[in-house]
């Protein structure tokens, strides 16, 4: 299964979105972020190997006009986290379940692109409709990414499964991040002001 990179897959909506890609907008908001950054226990996010690491960030049900629920953005939140602390390691979000047009893994894409990640650094799997298919459809995205293991992001209540169903599939997961372990307030002061954005 090949994956689209964001560019690849929809470069009209990436260039409406990069023209809202929000930075700092004073020097403060974002010291006091990576203040917040920074009091990360070690132990609460995991070791990654660069590139041969992928986060993988798990779906979470669109509402019916096909926007994100709020348990969706706090995976996105977590996932972010990871990425900002592993600049080089990829992202795969996955999800299906189409609503109103959008599945979960485009309003994933779309909303890490509005808090400036890269695009080249998202690849988007939009087929699975279930955990067994996240884990099942993201392991040929890492083989052809040359991945040799992931972080998996998803609810806490929801990481036994993901865990297993990822190793069932092939996959060797080196750590997890949930919401509630990457709980920062503080990094949440930069990027766009949008509670659900």
């Amino acid at each position: 299964m090949a994956a689209a990179t964001y560019t690849q897959a929809a470069p009209a909506a990436q260039a409406d979105t990069a023209a809202t890609c929000s930075v700092p907008s004073a020097a403060g908001q974002l010291v006091d972020a990576l203040r917040a950054i920074a009091t990360v226990s070690p132990q609460t996010l995991p070791d990654i190997h660069g590139r041969s690491t992928a986060i993988v960030i798990l779906g979470y049900g669109l509402q019916d006009d096909g926007s994100m629920r709020p348990e969706l953005v706090e995976r996105l939140r977590a996932g972010y986290l990871q990425a900002l602390l592993a600049p080089m390691s990829p992202i795969i979000v996955t999800g299906g379940n189409p609503h109103n047009g959008m599945t979960e893994a485009r309003a994933m894409a779309d909303w890490l692109l509005r808090q400036c990640m890269p695009a080249d650094r998202i690849h988007i799997e939009d087929t699975a409709n279930s955990t067994v298919q996240n884990a099942e459809h993201s392991a040929p995205i890492m083989r052809q990414l040359g991945v040799r293991d992931a972080v998996v992001v998803t609810s806490v209540d929801h990481l036994d499964r993901a865990v297993d169903t990822f190793h069932e599939a092939g996959v060797e997961v080196i750590g997890t991040v949930t919401p509630n372990a990457t709980a920062q307030p503080g990094v949440w002061q930069f990027g766009p002001d949008h509670p659900l954005a």
